[in-house]
């Protein structure tokens, strides 16, 4: 079933160094990308870390989409205009015009997992939200580690290791340098990875987003989306082995916690 997805919006980059512009910037190889394809990526800080994170649609050789959160898209092109310098190239919000939308089936596929399609449309011919198929997108989301900017992490505050983009096809490791490139290619080679956004389950009841994760007193980490008994949380690594090596139970909002691989 195809719906709208209403809380994501579109900004359009076009113009003849497009995606050299993008590659420059972005962690994914965009001039790769063919056209009619989708891929995940970033704009990080210079340390590093996630400042945005989207979904490019090549449309053809000098234009992309980018699905971005809605509430994101006017940020993201004022940054984008910030590396703009000379390069022959629009930037422009096309959120009132273009919606995005997902279905369990058809193409373009999600880059990042077995999520279905995902498209983007005009927004006078896209179809409406639909709670019911939302929640069993969520679910789908949830089942597959899959973390959403925003809801199972916060902005300008995760690495994308953290939140398992180098496992959901959102950073080419051999492409050239893009802004923080070099402490992500650090942290790769050195192993450095503390955080991880994981699935847990409630052995006793239910979960809410928001909730502290902990081993007793300690603090490991924050659940984000929650599905049913199901959640992602972002956890730190190291807090969360060593409890499980101990034998002890974390625990979020009072209930206990299961986490799964």
């Amino acid at each position: 079933m195809d719906f709208g997805l209403d809380d994501r919006g579109v900004l359009r980059v076009a113009g003849p160094d497009a995606a050299h512009f993008l590659q420059n910037i972005v962690t994914n190889d965009v001039e790769g990308l063919e056209a009619g394809a989708l891929r995940f990526a970033a704009l990080l800080t210079p340390q590093g870390k996630i400042l945005f994170d989207f979904l490019i649609h090549r449309r053809s050789a000098d234009e992309f989409l980018l699905d971005v959160p809605a509430d994101k898209a006017a940020e993201l092109a004022k940054r984008l205009a910030m590396y703009r310098l000379r390069a022959k190239v629009e930037i422009r919000d096309e959120s009132e015009r273009l919606a995005v939308t997902a279905d369990t089936q058809g193409a373009p596929l999600d880059p990042r997992a077995e999520l279905g399609a995902r498209r983007i449309v005009p927004r006078d011919a896209a179809p409406p939200a639909d709670a019911g198929a939302r929640a069993a997108y969520e679910a789908r989301r949830v089942a597959l580690c899959v973390p959403e900017g925003g809801r199972d992490f916060s902005y300008g505050d995760v690495f994308p290791h953290d939140v398992n983009m180098d496992l959901l096809n959102g950073v080419d490791f051999g492409k050239g340098c893009y802004v923080g490139q070099e402490v992500i290619s650090r942290m790769r080679h050195r192993g450095e990875i503390r955080r991880r956004i994981v699935r847990v389950a409630a052995l006793d009841g239910s979960l809410e987003t928001g909730a502290s994760v902990v081993d007793g007193e300690l603090p490991v980490g924050i659940v984000g989306t929650v599905a049913g008994t199901q959640a992602l949380a972002l956890v730190r690594v190291d807090r969360a082995e060593e409890a499980e090596r101990a034998g002890r139970t974390l625990s979020a909002g009072g209930q206990r916690l299961r986490r799964i691989e």
